[in-house]
């Protein structure tokens, strides 16, 4: 609920502080005196588009404050929680706009974009004008509007995800649809690539190796030569080994009186003979390494130019030859498995798709129903504010379930038609300004309990009507705000006299240098002010005794 309105600088609103109840609170006052600056004010509160011209002349920026008591349990707490907002108990709604253009927003004082703004003032707040282009005059709310009427929200939310399941189910089957077909048509290449490969036989460091084994082979008579003269060089007659040989056994014959002087020595030429014998058995090992078959090289070659020209065919280093072989194994392996998994996704698509269809269907049928009597409800609504040759329809237009969505098979429109043998249509064009407020004000009766915002403002709902329909607009506002804060913006005594609070708006000079010498001021009137104020909208400018007589019958009869 509205609890205050604050509101610096806008127009020629200098200073104005408001305090709002519950119930019904009408806005009276002369033509001009700023009732529309003042909605132009709240609007720019709750997210509308911002606009320097707003700004009182000379000053630098004005701005407007919109306190709400909300209540822990309103849906528009997980709103400010989704965006890190803290929930108090006062909801505070506050807009800058400065002389430049620019614009700030906040949320109880936190910095905030217009768009959540917007989306906050939305939950709270809806406006209906002769112009209004929200809320029941939307056609993309009106299956939400039916839904709520009809008590099928949940019905609706879990249609939702019933076609989530159905959606995913899909889009599992056309995945593997496509893999499937692209398996099947790559199958005859990959059986011919995959015996190839295996026909190969290629292993995960045999280019290294077979490299290795090539170079060798190239050089092989020249290391041969090479590793003879090194034996050479260390064996036979004449040579170190022999020399050493013979040195040593001298030395180990000497008596004892010698032996600790000449063990390190002895000791140090047994190493080098131990050093020497092993690398003449590492070059015999090498020789027999060096000894290839005539063939061998150019099998090693053929073998390692196979697999390099494989592995450029495939794209791939030879050593990942290996991995493209069990690739290919697991793709021909998955079209079988693959088979059979179609066939199951098959089946949960089709029993998806059937328990959506009969969901979508049952709720469809429910929204037929509830259309018809929101129909009946709303044309008893009618003939009291002087609509009697008017009609109203909600039209419910049902697609094939192969055709749905998430929110099931239904179109729903508002047509309405303003008199016997026009066309119907939707409530924007056919309706005139006055036929359309009091059109939204059917709605909004018939809505009160469900899917609406806890508070509504009617902007001069009573346009272009008077009398007896004037006070059916009264009673049905007056009745809308047993469940909802209602403000009627009103030139209708008649709708003025069944509010619980009155609000006049007048003009009035004001002292200073700036160039303004009017500004909006805003009074509550107590019970007296109130009927002065209704008999003034009886009789003009000068109120009678007969004026203020008329006033006491009017608030009499709303009590």
């Amino acid at each position: 609920m509205l609890t205050a309105l604050n509101i610096r600088d806008i127009v020629l609103i200098d200073r104005l502080d408001l305090e709002f109840g519950g119930g019904l609170s009408v806005m009276t006052g002369e033509t001009g005196a700023g009732k529309s600056i003042l909605l132009d004010a709240f609007a720019l509160a709750l997210g509308a588009r911002g606009d320097a011209a707003l700004v009182r002349k000379d000053i630098d920026q004005g701005q407007v404050t919109a306190v709400f008591a909300a209540g822990r349990d309103h849906p528009v707490n997980i709103l400010l929680e989704e965006n890190g907002i803290a929930i108090e108990d006062e909801l505070i709604l506050r807009r800058i706009q400065s002389s430049d253009g620019r614009t700030r927003a906040f949320i109880n004082d936190e910095p905030v974009s217009v768009q959540l703004l917007k989306r906050v003032g939305a939950a709270l707040v809806e406006i209906h004008g002769q112009h209004d282009d929200r809320a029941l005059t939307d056609a993309a709310t009106h299956r939400l509007l039916l839904d709520a009427f009809a008590g099928l929200t949940r019905d609706a939310d879990a249609l939702v995800e019933v076609h989530e399941v159905w959606m995913d189910t899909r889009r599992q089957l056309q995945h593997k649809q496509a893999q499937i077909a692209a398996v099947r048509e790559n199958a005859d290449y990959l059986t011919h690539a995959l015996d190839e490969l295996k026909s190969l036989d290629p292993k995960v460091d045999e280019e290294e190796t077979l490299a290795q084994r090539r170079q060798l082979m190239m050089h092989a008579e020249k290391i041969a030569r090479d590793l003879e003269e090194a034996r050479d060089a260390l064996g036979g007659d004449g040579t170190a080994h022999a020399r050493l040989g013979a040195a040593l056994r001298k030395l180990e014959r000497q008596g004892p009186e010698t032996e600790e002087v000449l063990r390190p020595i002895t000791a140090a030429l047994e190493r080098v003979l131990n050093e020497i014998n092993e690398a003449r058995e590492r070059i015999d090992q090498a020789l027999v390494a060096t000894q290839f078959e005539p063939k061998a090289l150019e099998e090693a070659e053929e073998r390692l130019f196979a697999l390099r020209a494989l592995a450029r065919k495939h794209k791939v280093a030879v050593a990942d030859l290996p991995d493209v072989i069990a690739k290919f194994e697991r793709e021909l392996a998955a079209l079988d498995v693959g088979e059979q998994e179609l066939e199951n996704l098959k089946k949960a698509e089709t029993q998806a798709r059937e328990a959506y269809r009969a969901a979508a269907l049952a709720l469809s049928e429910k929204r037929h129903e509830a259309a018809d009597r929101l129909d009946q409800s709303v044309m008893a609504e009618l003939p009291p504010l002087k609509l009697e040759k008017a009609s109203f329809k909600t039209d419910v237009n049902t697609c094939e379930p192969e055709e749905g969505g998430p929110s099931g098979l239904d179109r729903v429109a508002f047509q309405v038609q303003t008199n016997p043998g026009t066309e119907p249509g939707p409530m924007m064009k056919v309706a005139s300004g006055g036929e359309l407020a009091r059109f939204i004000l059917a709605l909004k009766v018939v809505l009160a309990a469900r899917g609406s915002a806890p508070t509504l403002i009617f902007d001069e709902i009573d346009t272009g009507v008077g009398g007896a329909t004037a006070a059916a607009i009264g009673e049905r506002l007056a009745k809308l705000s047993d469940g909802l804060q209602v403000v009627a913006v009103t030139h209708a005594p008649q709708v003025a006299a069944h509010a619980s609070g009155h609000l006049r708006i007048s003009k009035e000079a004001v002292a200073g240098d700036r160039t303004e010498a009017v500004a909006t001021r805003v009074i509550t009137l107590d019970e007296p002010s109130r009927r002065e104020e209704i008999a003034r909208m009886l009789a003009g400018q000068t109120v009678t005794d007969e004026a203020r007589a008329a006033a006491d019958r009017l608030i009499g009869g709303a009590r």
